[in-house]
């Protein structure tokens, strides 16, 4: 009896919330598609990632628009209803990875 019990409580527990009820820190719910909420043309975009700070953004400058950078900041910054204080310019350390690509760091406030 008892591990039929055991068997109809692991099951039950697999039948929980679904992952895209989990929120990131900021309270951005983790189903936001992240690439899309950057205001950033879909070829442009590698990789958007939370961070403590605000967001890291690998992107192609080359197939964005005129000022993406700021744009992608008030956006991104914005889901957490905070302004963009800062955007810095990281160095590749594999230039040959992505080539073009840029990575940057968006400090919210």
């Amino acid at each position: 009896m008892m591990s039929l019990s055991f068997a109809a409580l692991i099951t039950l527990t697999a039948c929980g919330g679904k992952s895209t009820d989990l929120i990131l820190p900021g309270g951005v719910p983790a189903m936001t598609d992240l690439h899309q909420a950057s205001t950033l043309p879909p070829d442009s975009v590698r990789t958007v990632a939370r961070r403590d700070y605000g967001w890291r953004l690998i992107y192609h400058p080359a197939r964005a628009p005129a000022n993406a950078e700021q744009g992608a900041a008030r956006a991104l910054c914005g889901l957490e209803s905070r302004r963009p204080a800062r955007i810095e310019n990281i160095p590749r350390i594999d230039a040959y990875a992505d080539p073009g690509a840029q990575i940057i760091d968006i400090y919210c406030a």
